[in-house]
């Protein structure tokens, strides 16, 4: 079984959905959408398997809210 969508890919399993993960197992980001920093996260997060969008990320330029929980 796969751990990540890359080593799903790999394998040739295209319908792979990852695990399920609580929103407190992995963190969340300020970054903002689009830039250099949270493309790295994103890819990091491709890598350990967990999903690529946390609830609390930061989406948007004024989001302060979310933008102060990411912290």
């Amino acid at each position: 079984m796969p751990s990540s969508v890359l080593e799903a890919i790999r394998q040739g399993i295209w319908d792979y959905e990852p695990r399920k993960v609580a929103k407190d197992e992995f963190a969340s980001t300020a970054a903002m959408p689009g830039t250099k920093e949270k493309l790295e996260i994103l890819a990091a997060r491709l890598e350990k398997g967990v999903p690529l969008w946390h609830p609390q990320d930061r989406n948007e330029y004024e989001d302060p809210m979310n933008a102060k929980l990411a912290r």
